[in-house]
């Protein structure tokens, strides 16, 4: 079930943002099934094991999906912007800009390819491989 505090964050966006997130969010709660939700650092965010799996927020080029052991997935669709972490995304100006099984298949991703991130900070910065 999506976390009260996601729903009110979508609901601030506009018109066009809300539905991006309205969309992003049901679609990812209902894939994730074990996955627990909540607003972390103010944006929605979906962890397995507390280690943060998916999540999107508002930025000046539109609603970024993100998934943090994106890089892995070899997506082509999915930006890769830094070289330290493994994260990747896409961002969305419309709705209709999602492909529903592109992100049915990178959230399948997300569940099968993972980097430790809830232990980073213990690591001294050093992120592993999960899955």
């Amino acid at each position: 079930m999506v976390n009260p505090q996601i729903l009110d964050y979508n609901e601030r966006q506009t018109d066009t943002d809300k539905e991006i997130c309205s969309f992003l969010s049901k679609m990812i709660d209902a894939e994730l099934k074990d996955a627990k939700n909540k607003l972390w650092h103010a944006h929605p965010v979906w962890f397995l094991e507390e280690n943060p799996i998916v999540g999107y927020n508002k930025q000046k080029k539109g609603i970024c999906l993100m998934f943090w052991s994106g890089k892995s997935f070899n997506e082509k669709q999915l930006n890769v912007e830094g070289k330290k972490f493994q994260d990747a995304s896409i961002f969305y100006t419309h709705l209709e800009e999602i492909i529903a099984g592109d992100l049915l298949r990178w959230l399948k991703k997300s569940e099968e390819i993972q980097w430790d991130y809830k232990n980073l900070v213990k690591r001294k910065g050093e992120l592993i491989r999960l899955k």
